[in-house]
């Protein structure tokens, strides 16, 4: 027996349910569905992402439709074109044997005349997003007077998003008579301000606790140092062969940067940002959905409404501004009472917001330390002999060529060929993880001190020594000026020698050249690959760096050594402008006005400070340090 009979769901929704393999309710679905089906009372829902909230307002809603009335009866609110798709697609497969019924999905960029084409012939259920469904509602297109329900599904999403204006003019035109539905996983002020306005004593429910994390969900960060945020995420792919993931950055250029970077290594990855076309948009979205691609890099705002199942990760390359969109990041994994695991790549300045974002959603994290090299191809040696065993044979195609297989096999005997056999496929995860250094930021949990008395800082730098004892520093004549930073630079390295596998050690970029560091057993690959290249109209020149003078501590590496004397001293050649303008400015009488901007200059452009701060805090979350501003 199908135990949402049980609820009072009738006979042919329960159909198109059991077509779709649903038997058991979720939690919120238990709660909400009899709640709308025995009471008329405005409904306010508090529950993660993909706990089953669709079906929990979208059932009772269909199963209260009379199909004879050809007017819009319920208007269903969604903060993206993408969940707007999905509820509407979801709702024809729960009413496929509901006869009559009529649902029909409105959304900014597809064609509003096909839209307004659906209106007219009329339709029973609109799903839409807020700027659409007012825009048609301007254009006297979709009457909403006769709308009975109202939902408002991720509603927290929607208020960040902006339509805060666009949901009060739409509430204000449906009938007062209306039932409201709101639906969310968090409940900030602005949604409660939305409930308490236009809903009439509402009926809470609560799945969990308020905005707590999903329990099937595992959180988990890792402690690195900024510079080498990219590196651990690597590792993290690499240490789950399966992975099938969202990989979360705050700007829409970090969400290029990353994607592009995984790309050229050779993963499975596209980018999801604002700068993309819908047709881009659809078409890298349907490559995940069909799981074509392993690993999504998002923006917040590109993600949000996103409905992909079976999800195993959620990345947080950075982690957010607003510790409520932690929710909605993990809320991606873990759907329909699914396991999954969240994972937070913080540096030691973050690491206090992981206590804050442990009491927002009333759950612990685990520290993990980033795997070595060593675990890694453990575990992607194994799955690769786990693939073999399970790989299909077809016998009638592959019989007939083993003869010749054997006869060119028998002279490896048994061990051999395995090692042939997993050195075919492994040799690059081997070659590339030889030389593998310690990625985890120094921190008590990771770090075992070999010698207690020398403290924190002796340790560090004994590692940062170890780090680079097999590693060349190498010079080259491009740096900022030409548009050359550490991504371009590992890009460039590859290109010129046609080796993605050649380990790069630290990284410093000046103005007009750059330093960094190499395999050693690669050097002469790498300056033979680079002095035959350009670089953005320039002939790129490479050689071996001065060495590290004597007696220099580790601490010392921070400062490239050799050529950024040099630099500074012609600091002032390479911008002769500025004395000049200091020179030929005219000297006039200080007032006492100008004496007062003197001692306050930031009082009267407070748009200074604030600069300084977000340019300090985008430089310290690239692991370089910020610059103080000229006066």
């Amino acid at each position: 027996m199908n135990k949402f009979e049980e609820l009072g769901i009738n006979q042919d929704i329960l159909q198109g349910i059991n077509d779709l393999g649903f038997n058991e309710p979720m939690p919120v679905q238990t709660q909400v569905i009899p709640a709308l089906l025995e009471k008329s009372n405005d409904i306010v829902a508090l529950a993660q992402t993909g706990t089953g909230k669709t079906a929990a307002f979208g059932l009772p809603i269909l199963q209260q439709i009379n199909t004879a009335d050809k007017f819009p009866q319920a208007l269903i609110l969604s903060p993206t074109r993408e969940l707007c798709v999905q509820i509407a697609k979801d709702l024809m497969a729960y009413s496929k044997y509901v006869k009559g019924i009529k649902i029909l999905p409105v959304y900014g960029g597809a064609n509003i005349d096909a839209q307004i084409r659906g209106l007219r012939m009329g339709t029973h259920i609109i799903v839409a997003t807020p700027g659409r469904i007012l825009d048609l509602i301007h254009r006297r297109t979709a009457d909403i007077s006769a709308v009975k329900t109202v939902v408002l599904d991720e509603a927290d999403e929607m208020l960040n998003m902006g339509f805060r204006d666009d949901l009060n003019e739409i509430l204000e035109s449906v009938p007062a008579s209306r039932r409201t539905l709101l639906f969310s996983a968090t409940m900030p002020k602005e949604v409660a301000t939305i409930a308490k306005k236009y809903m009439s004593n509402p009926i809470e429910i609560t799945v969990g606790k308020k905005n707590e994390g999903a329990e099937n969900i595992k959180h988990a960060y890792y402690i690195v140092q900024a510079r080498d945020r990219y590196l651990a995420l690597k590792r993290i792919a690499d240490m789950n062969p399966d992975i099938y993931g969202i990989i979360f950055c705050r700007t829409r250029a970090e969400t290029k940067e990353v994607a592009e970077w995984l790309i050229k290594d050779g993963y499975n990855a596209d980018a999801l940002h604002g700068d993309l076309s819908q047709a881009q948009r659809d078409h890298v979205m349907n490559r995940f959905r069909l799981k074509s691609m392993q690993m999504l890099v998002a923006t917040d705002v590109a993600a949000r409404g996103l409905d992909v199942n079976d999800l195993t990760h959620v990345i947080n390359y950075n982690l957010p501004d607003d510790m409520e969109v932690y929710t909605h990041r993990s809320g991606r994994t873990g759907r329909a009472g699914k396991a999954g695991i969240s994972v937070a790549i913080v540096h030691l300045k973050e690491k206090y917001r992981i206590k804050e974002i442990e009491k927002k959603i009333n759950k612990k994290f685990e520290a993990l330390p980033v795997p070595t090299g060593k675990e890694i191809c453990k575990k992607q040696l194994f799955h690769l002999i786990e693939k073999m065993e399970k790989v299909e044979v077809n016998h009638e195609l592959i019989d007939e060529f083993l003869p010749e297989v054997n006869k060119k096999l028998e002279w490896l005997e048994r061990d051999e060929l395995i090692k042939h056999f997993v050195s075919l496929e492994f040799n690059r995860f081997l070659e590339y993880y030889k030389n593998a250094s310690d990625l985890n930021a120094p921190d008590e949990k990771f770090t075992e001190y070999r010698d207690r008395d020398k403290g924190r800082r002796g340790d560090r730098n004994d590692r940062s020594d170890s780090r680079s004892k097999d590693f060349k520093r190498l010079f080259v004549n491009i740096g900022k000026n030409h548009g050359l930073n550490p991504q371009r630079l590992m890009g460039l390295v590859n290109e010129a020698t046609r080796d993605r596998n050649i380990p790069v050690g630290r990284i410093d970029i000046m103005k007009s050249f750059s330093f960094f560091e190499i395999d050693e057993q690669y050097t002469s690959k790498v300056l033979d690959g680079l002095n035959n290249i350009d670089f953005d109209g320039v002939k790129v020149s490479s050689e071996i760096a001065n060495e590290k003078p004597a007696g220099d501590s580790g601490r010392s590496e921070r400062k490239p050594f050799g050529r950024e004397r040099s630099e500074r001293k012609s600091f002032d050649r390479e911008r002769p402008e500025r004395k000049s303008y200091e020179r030929e400015r005219p000297a006039r009488k200080s007032s006492d006005r100008d004496r007062a901007e003197r001692k306050s200059p930031d009082r009267e452009r407070p748009e200074w400070k604030q600069f300084d701060r977000e340019k300090s805090s985008r430089k310290s979350d690239s692991g370089k340090r910020p610059r103080t501003k000229r006066r």
